[in-house]
């Protein structure tokens, strides 16, 4: 069975890579469950897939730095941005695929943690519209 670390993952934002900041990357898709039961059913719960909606969850290292990842995520909050993804930083492939679409910049933490802690930075986006898997 064929496995993968993730060792490089590519993060675009607004058209801007993120890559030297990006220390964690998810993109999660769900559907709602909407329960159809009757009763007629036999006693079985019925359900069918609703509407679809998607997260992009990052943990970064932040850098505030002129043009660096601060002077970047500031100006974009309460805005919907694009993004993209690949789980590595090669081109689109069957075997890298890119997972794209846009998500509301609802949060920013420029500044969290304890003493001694890295200036990291938690966030979770919620797409707006659909997310798009392609492997070309």
């Amino acid at each position: 069975m064929p496995t993968m670390v993730l060792t490089g993952v590519h993060l675009s934002l607004a058209g801007n890579v993120l890559n030297e900041h990006t220390k964690k990357c998810e993109v999660a898709v769900e559907v709602e469950e909407k329960d159809v039961t009757t009763y007629i059913s036999n006693g079985w719960k019925l359900v069918i897939g609703g509407l679809k909606s998607g997260n992009l969850g990052l943990e970064f290292l932040n850098d505030f730095a002129a043009t660096k990842l601060d002077s970047i995520m500031w100006p974009l909050l309460g805005t919907v941005v694009p993004f993209e993804v690949r789980p590595t930083q090669a081109a689109v492939s069957t075997s890298n695929p890119k997972y794209t679409g846009d998500v509301l910049v609802k949060e920013w933490q420029p500044i969290s943690g304890s003493v001694g802690d890295e200036a990291s930075v938690g966030v979770s986006y919620p797409t707006s519209g659909a997310v798009i898997r392609a492997t070309a």
